[in-house]
């Protein structure tokens, strides 16, 4: 039986991708930070036997030795490490006074600091694996520049370079990859206002945001169905090239919307993007 260990596994996203990989097979190792109580529903939702839950502190050493011994002494190996543990806050990226060191550091720490010490202490079991796999979540807002905050975007950046120079570092016996989520609903997208997420969803190809199972169908393609993938970065999106264009609309309707200088109708006249169109046609309705 494959063993995958899963850091951040008790919100959203980690728990999806939890339930997919016990689907595809593998024994979940459930980390958690404090949310004890939901690691343990989660994990009497996991088909299959032998999954368990870990406390793991990705920014305490301590924590990650614990688990590289427990690992070592129950299976000998890691076949799938998921680096999911993270954290942000929204701030405006203008507003930089409101982007503290500290919160600066918490970023930092836990987004970039925090996957790298895992692999680092998990590295012997990786590479005792056959073909073992570090999937390291990250974000569009790694290459975009459009996120909850600045230090988010450039973590999450950081974390793409650190995929790239450990996928060729690892080489060949571990492979790194990014999954990188653009908008998803969640426990995230639920804190933002209505409006903002109709008119990210209005604005997509597909008429819809990515969900948990989406990034979590990511990771098992790249864990199961990708093996000459290394180093590379997986996006889980459908606005690919519209993001930054639906982030200008949102703000000059919003600003047209707030003033009463803007209806429907005009709209039509206004603008000749059907991007621009839906976002708007979204705020006025």
């Amino acid at each position: 039986m494959k063993t995958a260990v899963i850091t951040g596994a008790s919100g959203g996203i980690g728990s999806a991708i939890a339930r997919r990989l016990a689907k595809d097979g593998f024994t979940v190792v459930v980390g958690y930070h404090t949310a004890a109580d939901r690691a343990d529903q989660l994990l009497a939702d996991l088909p299959g036997p032998g999954h368990r839950a870990a406390r793991i502190s990705v920014l305490d050493p301590a924590s990650l030795d614990e688990l590289a011994g427990s690992l070592q002494a129950q299976v000998g190996q890691l076949d799938v490490l998921v680096n999911c543990a993270g954290v942000t806050r929204p701030i405006p990226h203008d507003d930089l006074d409101g982007l503290d060191d500290d919160l600066i550091n918490e970023i930092f720490a836990t987004n970039w600091r925090g996957p790298f010490a895992t692999i680092r202490a998990l590295r012997p079991l990786l590479d005792a694996a056959e073909n073992a796999v570090v999937i390291n979540i990250s974000s569009v807002a790694g290459v975009t520049g459009q996120g909850s905050n600045v230090a988010y975007c450039a973590s999450k950046a950081a974390l793409d370079s650190m995929t790239r120079s450990l996928g060729r570092a690892l080489a060949p016996f571990i492979r790194v990859v990014s999954v990188s989520p653009g908008w998803v609903l969640g426990e995230y997208a639920a804190r933002m206002p209505t409006e903002m997420i109709e008119a990210q969803r209005a604005a997509t190809p597909l008429g819809r945001l990515a969900t948990p199972d989406d990034v979590a169908a990511a990771v098992s393609a790249a864990v199961n169905d990708l093996p000459f993938t290394t180093g590379s970065m997986i996006s889980v999106r459908s606005e690919e090239h519209t993001s930054e264009l639906q982030s200008q609309a949102y703000l000059v309707c919003r600003l047209l919307l707030e003033k009463k200088k803007i209806n429907k109708k005009k709209l039509n006249l206004l603008f000749d993007s059907s991007i621009i169109y839906h976002i708007s046609i979204t705020l006025l309705a």
